[in-house]
């Protein structure tokens, strides 16, 4: 499992893309040239250190020592070592030995467009979110993997195996390629939810609440209780749980905002989901909180320090959790409160007026790969060793638990950290760490994989939040908005200040600062700033799309 940070950043870019384009179904015979596009490289020609035969289930191990470029994002809570046993175990049981452009966590994202704007970005680019690439693709910087997945045995098998066409298909641009390779999840992972002091829940009576509604009548309970403490004092601005509570309102927000647009499955079009009525009801709820003194209106503006200082001190009794925030809260709270002093955990995420819905994708970070890499000789066998490492089950496990009989053992199908390794407190007595120390659970390759492996990390707390989770509804994955070069400048110079003034009234809506009898008058500022525009283009791109299909 990636650490918070990284987790964090998961959700707010996951899905941070404005309008993709139509697909090139999985398996397809690519025509030698698109119309327009470049010609796709004659692999018969680029085989050095290739293996001949290459299937799902096999080893890739270069038939000749290789070297490949990679850039390389920089955790500064397990910092980069040459000598990391990832590595080391690369070169000896794959013959390949990475050599990494070292670029710090904080700085990663402006670096790595300055290196692909440059034409010195490295052959591999990590950490890469879907609808990241869009930037890079008119310049021809960035390779259409696509045109390639045919060399990809272990990508097409999960694609294929898992139904994962939907989500495959949102990557594609208007020329009908993808230029980013996901991670591939198995399943949705729903990670961030509410997280409760279930002790105090317990103190007075209270069962934990099912819906957003039920959610209310607890606070109310809490507060009656409890005069003075406000229950709910969120971090993240509130985008965490604007984002899970939206899909139950009908609607997007917070960090779901993203590009702004709604799929409306009866009428097959788009929407602008932040001048919506639906939009407005998630705004209505959220006010009543603050305007009952149940939740802080300080939820939207504080640190996230200031919000996890209030919950730990029991100032506060609810605040928004992934599965790592959970044990870091619950290590403050025991040198603030006492060990055995407390009960806190995440809640099922609840369920609301358009029914017991999540939203969320089983797409990953993934990579890009800089478009030079198509004169290497050895091109095949790179795109081989790509798809061994980062779609392989064999390669996924090695990213994430390492060596078998060395950081882990294997047994009835449970792994097991070696006794002097620890990993997010799976081994408390471990006096070295699986990233630190070996270079494995990193956010660079562990990407996706089985619901087995993804949960094999996992303490039983959250492993029975996931179970309950299965009970939800996933909403419907959209369809592609295939924006040509022209009408994506024209859509992203009119999503910028519409999310913007969403963003700015939906804290005026919710702490009072704007009466919601204004809702309407928000809207007309809303169309004024051009979101009829952006969604008629938005609608053009898919009629287009949709008409091709």
């Amino acid at each position: 499992m990636k650490g918070q940070a990284m987790i964090t950043q998961r959700q707010l870019r996951r899905r941070d893309f404005l309008g993709l384009a139509s697909v090139v179904t999985i398996g397809l015979v690519m025509t030698a040239c698109d119309e327009g596009g470049e010609e796709k490289v004659d692999t018969s020609k680029s085989r050095k250190g290739a293996m001949d035969s290459f299937g799902v289930g096999d080893t890739f191990v270069a038939t000749e020592p290789l070297t490949f470029t990679f850039l390389f994002s920089d955790q500064p809570t397990y910092p980069y070592k040459k000598d990391w046993l990832l590595f080391t175990k690369m070169a000896s049981d794959n013959n390949v030995t990475l050599e990494p452009t070292i670029v710090p966590n904080s700085d990663y994202e402006q670096k790595r467009s300055l290196l692909i704007s440059s034409g010195s970005a490295p052959e591999i680019i990590a950490k890469t979110y879907p609808g990241q690439e869009a930037a890079f693709v008119s310049a021809g910087a960035v390779l259409p993997v696509s045109d390639y997945v045919d060399l990809m045995p272990h990508f097409q098998d999960k694609v294929k195996k898992w139904k994962l066409e939907p989500e495959v298909e949102a990557l594609t641009q208007e020329d009908g390629k993808y230029y980013v390779l996901p991670g591939l999840h198995e399943e949705l992972w729903p990670d961030y939810s509410l997280c409760f002091r279930k002790d105090t829940l317990k103190k007075e009576g209270l069962s934990e609440p099912k819906t957003w509604d039920e959610l209310r009548e607890v606070l109310r309970s809490l507060k009656k209780a409890y005069p003075d403490v406000v229950p709910f004092s969120d971090r993240f601005k509130g985008d965490s749980v604007l984002n899970i509570a939206a899909p139950s309102f009908g609607t997007v927000a917070g960090w779901g905002l993203v590009d702004g647009l709604l799929f409306d499955q009866d009428k097959k079009q788009f929407a602008f989901a932040g001048g919506s009525d639906k939009f407005k009801e998630l705004a209505t709820y959220f006010n009543s909180l603050v305007s009952e003194g149940l939740m802080d209106p300080e939820s939207f503006t504080q640190t996230d320090d200031a919000a996890i200082q209030k919950f730990v001190s029991g100032k506060s009794f609810v605040i928004s959790a992934n599965s790592q925030n959970v044990i870091t809260y619950r290590t403050s709270m025991e040198q603030s409160l006492g060990k055995g002093n407390f009960e806190i955990s995440k809640i099922t995420v609840p369920s609301g007026p358009a029914g017991d819905i999540i939203g969320g994708t089983r797409l990953e970070n993934g990579i890009m790969l800089n478009s030079s890499v198509k004169d290497k000789d050895s091109f095949v066998a790179l795109i081989q060793y790509i798809d061994w490492l980062f779609y392989s089950d064999a390669g996924q496990e090695f990213s994430k638990w390492g060596v078998e009989g060395t950081t882990y053992t294997k047994e009835g199908g449970k792994r097991k950290l070696a006794a002097d390794i620890n990993f997010q407190g799976l081994n408390p007595s471990g006096t070295k760490d699986l990233r630190v120390d070996y270079g494995f659970s990193g956010g660079n390759f562990a990407y996706g994989g089985t619901t087995d492996l993804l949960q094999s990390t996992f303490n039983d707390e959250e492993l029975a939040f996931q179970e309950a989770m299965k009970s939800k509804t996933p909403r419907p994955v959209a369809p592609p908005v295939p924006f040509n070069d022209v009408d994506r400048e024209q859509a992203t110079l009119a999503l910028t200040p519409l999310k913007d003034h969403v963003k700015q009234n939906t804290l005026k809506f919710i702490t009072g600062q704007r009466p919601l009898g204004e809702f309407d008058a928000y809207t007309k500022e809303l169309d004024s700033k051009g979101m009829s525009k952006y969604v008629d283009l938005a609608n053009k791109a898919y009629k287009a799309y949709a008409d091709k299909k």
